[in-house]
């Protein structure tokens, strides 16, 4: 029995999961934060699971960030180490 494909996004498909700019989707691949699969004729496609993948790791970025940011305010604007 074959293993089901994976249903692979557009470029434009991807753009609209993640409630971005395909301008924007370009810009996060030139980050290295996503790296899409080519067609033969050098299209972008993107797994859910891998877009899924990003936005957890985004999250958990911007959790990171507005603890620090948090810690820095309310401590006069010095961070506090291990935080």
């Amino acid at each position: 029995m074959r293993k089901p494909r994976k249903r692979l996004l557009t470029t434009k498909e991807a753009a609209e999961y993640l409630g971005v700019s395909v301008l924007t989707l370009y810009r996060t691949e030139k980050t290295s934060a996503l790296l899409p699969y080519r067609t033969p004729g050098g299209h972008r496609r993107y797994s859910v699971e891998m877009l899924d993948e990003y936005l957890e790791n985004s999250r958990k970025q911007s959790n990171v960030s507005a603890r620090k940011a948090r810690s820095r305010t309310a401590k006069g604007g010095r961070e506090v180490d291990g935080v």
